[in-house]
């Protein structure tokens, strides 16, 4: 919906744009491209993310501690 007032705003159309504006423009499309490309690797980085937790977990999981029968000792003197 955006793209489309954009394209709309700044479209070569019956108007006289200025250099301003064409410069603005094809700032916003490069932004554009960029925010795509950062969008991109976020999702990336996510997965990675959710992906060493994975790890993590299953690592801590197949930690075994040792149990100690310690059920005939006590704190009496």
């Amino acid at each position: 919906m955006i793209n489309k007032f954009i394209n709309w705003f700044f479209s070569p159309s019956n108007r006289l744009i200025d250099e301003d504006h064409v410069d603005f423009y094809s700032k916003l499309i490069e932004l554009e491209q960029r925010i795509k490309i950062l969008e991109e690797e976020n999702v990336e980085t996510t997965n990675s993310i959710y992906e060493v937790e994975n790890r993590l977990q299953a690592k801590i999981d197949n930690i075994h501690p040792v149990t100690y029968n310690l059920q005939d000792y006590g704190l009496e003197k």
